[in-house]
């Protein structure tokens, strides 16, 4: 695993920047604006993944690195890591839309695995109802809230590419607790069978999803396996109403 560096064609640097699933504090967020100016940061640029890119000299990147720990910020984990984690801002406070706690949820989840060694990158994605925002389907592992304290759980999704795909059901309707339990059991298989830089989604397509379903007991009481709810499958994919 490495850190989020990457040379940009005109010789400056770009480093991927962590926060709480995209939240700043108003402290962190001028205190980034700040550090960006002492760094001569040429500019900030926002991200897909929630995160905020800084493009410099490479001479004051570690200065800058500095200044962004020091604001309880993180350099992007890069290659063979749990990646930054994308969560809407799905709970009661927030969206109306909202079906069950996604901010919340998704922050845990970073704050739990990023950075974690994994074969190749693993994405995820975290919504708060069906509108999926956070596009859960295209992740390696997506989280969509059904209900208080019930989400449906989505396995080897690939968003990037020429040929995307979407993820498949592992669990409908499991608890937080499950949640965190499923990606535990995943990531074990994952680092188990998964060969050196294959995507999860490759892995998927190469030995079948049956790997990576939950063991009998991890799970309480009946959870739907294997097969989507075909009416929340055609909503998710866009082919139910708007």
């Amino acid at each position: 695993m490495g850190k989020a560096y990457f040379k940009q064609s005109c010789g400056l640097i770009a480093i991927n920047i962590v926060a709480a699933c995209g939240v700043f504090t108003p402290d962190q967020f001028a205190g980034l604006g700040k550090a960006a100016q002492d760094c001569d940061v040429f500019r900030l640029k926002l991200t897909t993944r929630q995160t905020v890119v800084a493009v410099l000299d490479e001479q004051r990147v570690s200065q800058l690195e500095q200044r962004v720990n020091d604001l309880g910020l993180h350099v992007s984990p890069y290659g063979g890591a749990v990646r930054a984690v994308k969560a809407c801002a799905g709970n009661a406070a927030l969206c109306p839309r909202a079906l069950g706690d996604a901010l919340d949820l998704g922050i845990a989840i970073q704050e739990k695995y990023l950075g974690q060694d994994v074969p190749k990158d693993v994405k995820i994605a975290v919504a708060g109802c069906p509108r999926g925002c956070t596009d859960p389907l295209c992740a390696d592992f997506g989280v969509v809230a059904r209900g208080a304290d019930a989400f449906d759980v989505f396995l080897g999704g690939r968003g990037g590419g020429s040929k995307p795909v979407h993820g498949q059901l592992l669990a409908g309707k499991v608890c937080k607790e499950e949640v965190f339990k499923l990606l535990d059991h995943v990531l074990e298989r994952y680092r188990a069978m998964g060969l050196s830089k294959e995507r999860l989604a490759r892995t998927i397509a190469r030995l079948g999803p049956e790997p990576f379903h939950p063991p009998a007991g991890l799970l309480s009481g009946s959870k739907e396996q294997g097969s989507a709810d075909r009416e929340f499958l055609s909503f998710l994919e866009g082919k139910g109403e708007q």
